[in-house]
């Protein structure tokens, strides 16, 4: 009989979750799931044993027991683990963003102020270091970015592919209340604000889009060329007014960013991110094409919807992520996995191991999304000056 593919998660938190409840999902190759390592013992050991898997007391053991680890720790962590994973010649999947800088272990860093060229420095270092060590690796890196396997937009892919189409412009946008993340708000812990922790996936979308068009045109992805950005501190203003129902703990990164692209071929993209959002979570993408538009609404979405005139009737009804309430009208969603495109990620991975064929969302497309925000950081440092992407 065929052997399942054995599969070791690397933290234990709300990322670690999802991938497990993904994971659960998988049909079309074998996998087991073996055990979990954190440096949290509080959150390991009740994950673990939630889940009927093994707490495993050693990351090296865990990493040499399994055949694809599932990279699921803060940002800061990333190139350490991802390199030495793929030291070990197994296939890593690392949850968004691939990387980035957090001020090198300095007590003192700032988030505001520190040089953006220092910062788009270190993080194209770490980047090399990462494709580096993929490159002497036999395994490989997938690259977590659930957006790229949203029904929505593989199905958008599928007409840019069939019609050969041009995209003009897209408008994406990913935007809620804050994140429950406590990590969240400090820079030296998330390499950024709303633009790197939320921009990311509608910047990924975006340029998965033109790299699909590039490849059905002349078989070369077309790439981000320019980038322009303002970024904001709309909850740290002193005339804020605190409000419970907007995360206003942000210690020293954004809350609200712009920003503008400019592909090799001179079409353009506008990315939207922030934590300004009531009702749950705007995740939008919409292609202007010379042949067609589309608009994916990821979530929220009408595929249902639901009036409910008591709060309580809902307690115990999920209704969809980070909505402030469940009175009233709700669009409820009811495959929020599918949507987002988790499930259907971890199948693609799975595959894509099993087969060999390189992810659709895979290391140079991170490196393409990581290097752009962090160019986006100087614009807005300049005040929404345009600065050249820099290729690795």
């Amino acid at each position: 009989m065929e052997q399942p593919i054995k599969v070791g998660i690397i933290g234990s938190g709300f990322a670690a979750r999802f991938h497990y409840d993904a994971l659960r999902r998988v049909y079309g190759v074998k996998l087991r799931i073996i055990g979990a390592f954190s440096r949290n013992s509080e959150n390991l050991n009740p994950f673990c044993n939630e889940k009927n898997i093994e707490a495993f007391s050693s990351i090296d053991k865990l990493i040499a027991d399994s055949d694809v680890l599932h990279l699921c720790t803060p940002p800061v962590t990333h190139e350490e683990l991802i390199i030495k994973i793929l030291g070990y010649n197994k296939n890593v999947i690392v949850e968004k963003p691939l990387t980035g800088y957090f001020g090198e272990g300095n007590d003192s860093f700032s988030g505001d102020i520190f040089s953006r060229k220092t910062g788009l420095e270190k993080t194209l270092k770490s980047l090399r270091n990462i494709l580096k060590a993929e490159t002497e690796s036999k395994a490989r890196i997938l690259y977590a970015e659930n957006w790229i396997y949203a029904p929505a937009i593989q199905k958008e892919k599928e007409v840019i592919e069939k019609t050969k189409s041009q995209i003009l412009w897209i408008q994406a946008q990913q935007s809620h209340s804050g994140s429950h993340s406590l990590a969240y708000g400090k820079w030296a812990l998330s390499g950024g604000g709303s633009l790197m922790g939320k921009g990311c996936h509608p910047l990924a979308a975006a340029v998965y889009l033109k790299y699909v068009e590039g490849r059905v045109k002349n078989g070369k992805p077309i790439r981000p060329k320019f980038v322009s950005c303002r970024v904001h501190n709309i909850t740290r203003l002193p005339n804020y007014i605190n409000n419970p129902h907007l995360k206003d703990s942000y210690t020293d990164v954004e809350d609200y960013a712009f920003t503008h692209i400019i592909f090799e071929d001179g079409t353009v993209a506008d990315i939207t991110a922030s934590e300004l959002l009531h009702g749950g979570v705007k995740n939008y993408l919409e292609v202007h094409a010379h042949n067609h538009r589309t608009i994916c609404n990821l979530t929220p979405n009408n595929a249902m919807q639901t009036y409910n005139p008591e709060e309580s009737n809902f307690e115990d009804i999920y209704v969809v992520e980070k909505t402030g309430t469940k009175q009233g009208w709700s669009n409820i969603s009811p495959d929020e996995a599918w949507f987002n495109g988790y499930q259907n990620e971890m199948e693609a991975f799975y595959n894509n191991i099993a087969t060999g064929i390189d992810a659709e969302s895979n290391s140079r497309l991170a490196a393409d999304v990581i290097s752009t925000i962090y160019s986006a950081y100087i614009s807005a440092e300049k005040k929404g000056a345009e600065i050249s992407v820099s290729s690795l």
